[in-house]
């Protein structure tokens, strides 16, 4: 009996509301989200198919085995009344024949002393044919014992045999069973996973990707460590919003989060590491390589200088920061301006979707970090790398290929912590980035709410009951917008009131009240994996990326989550 394995890769799926390296632009991310999704789902479905298969070949193979064991059982039990019933006849038979034997020896021993009177009477011919007779009958009574043994001895082996056959059977049963009920177990949760997929596909409409990405931009996040200004979070403001118990979602980190980390190389230059270890912590580079201070780049909208010139007058950093900060930012802007004009041969822009330049010379400390890594940039292979950075990443580095843009040999994946990361407190304490303002934000805000971004037990509970409604009916997706604005679809949008007797007229058992809530993340790669959440109607878990979307196509005003590792705080 072969053994099944079953291996299925399946596509690991969050829902990765990033920007583009440079602005906010959630929509084009969603849209990789939504093929991702169909990808998986084919994936899925193309690699359940062929388990299916194998499951019913199990199946009519346990029904054969089952057929047959019932069929052994009988041929056990019909061998073994034979062999009662030849056991009985041999018992019987061999009484006989000692009986014989005994008469036939006994009879033989006076031959010897009566042979010659026998030969010499009246009556020989009749003598020898009563004592041959009397042989014969016990020569025949003999073979028919020994085939009776015979009979016996071949009944025993065949018996045997069957229960032989009858263990291995048992055996392969137990064994067959074990390979259809994992198959099943398997194919059971595949299926589950392609509808929760057919779900995601459903509910990520064209719509809502536009107004997921309208939203994130409305708040004007920067890229810049320089001009993103600070994070209003209410846990380190002390607003209070005027209500309680209350809930907020805070994001680690701002929406980019690929190459260098700039508060992160502020962390590790105070822990006293150079430009070199900075940088090589962020991106995969074969070594630095002097490039031609001369070669002009072209800034739309401001001329054209040289490479040195040009760098001069970027702001992306604080200049009172450490100096080793700063000559890690010259090259990574040095090296960014040579990728994305191939060496001067193109334009490039002004704002943060290339690099914040200025007319003026930054001067200071950043020009002096300049000079002094005059022409210094990151290569692969010979050519400069597209050095992306932004100012904080929240604990964690991210290859390009991993949030949905193209994959990068420069880029990477990993943990940008002293130490190893088990727990929220223990990326607060040992992120390198920690002492960054947007390190750990809730965005957004209210003001008829002393502009807060807190929300009431009951809107959170809205939220949890109108993901729950669209996971059942992905068609009620269109009413289930926020409700402080105009339905975007041009129906009616359904209030806390309307969604909850909606998702009770299809069964299911909406929140007035949220106790508690829980999140579980993948501290690895960064990312909320599940929300948990108890209230009046019990316990239920979502998906970290799902539960994301719906908080900010629900949540009023422009408050929302912005990132993929993300807490909820509930006082």
């Amino acid at each position: 009996m072969r053994k099944i394995f079953l291996s299925i890769t399946l596509f690991t799926f969050y829902f990765l509301l990033f920007t583009s390296p440079i602005h906010a632009d959630e929509l084009s991310d969603i849209e990789k989200q939504l093929g991702d999704l169909k990808r998986a789902l084919q994936q899925s479905i193309a690699a359940t198919t062929p388990l299916e298969k194998d499951l019913n070949k199990l199946k009519s193979q346990l029904d054969a085995i089952k057929n047959r064991t019932i069929t052994i059982e009988k041929e056990v039990i019909k061998r073994g009344k034979e062999l009662d019933e030849g056991a009985s006849i041999l018992a019987a038979q061999q009484e006989v024949l000692e009986k014989k034997v005994r008469n036939y020896y006994k009879n033989s021993l006076h031959y010897g002393p009566f042979l010659l009177q026998l030969l010499l009477g009246k009556n020989l011919d009749l003598s020898i044919r009563e004592f041959g007779y009397q042989k014969k009958v016990v020569n025949t009574d003999r073979d028919t014992i020994v085939k009776i043994v015979l009979y016996i001895t071949d009944l025993e082996e065949k018996k045997r045999i069957l229960e032989s056959e009858k263990s291995r059977l048992v055996a392969i049963k137990a064994e067959t069973d074990k390979q259809a009920s994992f198959l099943d177990q398997e194919i059971k949760g595949a299926k589950a996973y392609q509808s929760n997929l057919s779900s995601q596909i459903a509910t990520l409409t064209a719509r809502q990707q536009n107004i997921l990405a309208q939203r994130l931009s409305s708040l004007h996040i920067s890229r810049s460590a320089s001009s993103l200004g600070r994070c209003d979070s209410d846990l380190t403001n002390g607003r209070d919003p005027g209500f309680s118990p209350r809930f907020a979602a805070f994001t680690y980190g701002v929406p980019n989060r690929v190459g260098l980390n700039q508060w992160g190389a502020y962390g590790r230059a105070k822990q006293g590491q150079g430009f070199d270890a900075i940088l090589r912590s962020y991106y995969n580079f074969d070594d630095f390589q002097n490039f031609d201070v001369n070669i002009q780049i072209n800034v739309e909208g401001h001329g054209t200088f040289n490479l040195e010139d040009y760098v001069k007058r970027i702001y992306e950093v604080p200049g009172d920061w450490p100096s080793e900060v700063l000559k890690a930012q010259a090259i990574a802007a040095r090296s960014y301006a040579l990728a994305y004009t191939n060496n001067g041969s193109g334009p490039i822009c002004a704002t943060e979707s290339c690099q914040v330049f200025k007319p003026d010379p930054k001067g200071g400390a950043w020009e002096q970090a300049v000079n002094d890594t005059s022409g210094k940039v990151m290569v692969q292979g010979g050519k400069p790398i597209k050095a992306w950075y932004s100012s904080t990443h929240g604990g964690y580095v991210f290859d390009s290929g991993s949030i949905g843009w193209n994959s990068t040999s420069w880029t990477k994946n990993a943990t940008d912590t002293q130490g190893s990361v088990s727990s929220f407190s223990d990326l607060t304490n040992n992120s390198f980035d920690k002492e960054s303002p947007w390190f750990y934000c809730d965005w957004g805000s209210r003001s008829e709410y002393n502009k807060t971004a807190w929300l009431k037990g009951e809107e959170f509970a809205d939220i949890v009951n109108i993901l729950m409604l669209v996971k059942i009916d992905s068609g009620t997706a269109e009413h289930l917008y926020q409700t402080d604005k105009p339905n975007p679809a041009g129906t009616d949008t359904w209030d806390k009131d309307r969604a909850k007797q909606e998702l009770k007229n299809r069964g299911g058992n909406p929140y007035n009240n949220i106790s508690n809530i829980t999140i579980s993340a993948d501290f690895g790669s960064g990312r909320t994996t599940t929300v948990n959440v108890d209230g009046d109607a019990g316990g239920n878990t979502f998906d970290g990326g799902e539960f994301k979307n719906y908080f900010n196509l629900r949540a009023p005003a422009n408050i929302q989550i912005v990132g993929p590792l993300y807490n909820i705080e509930r006082r």
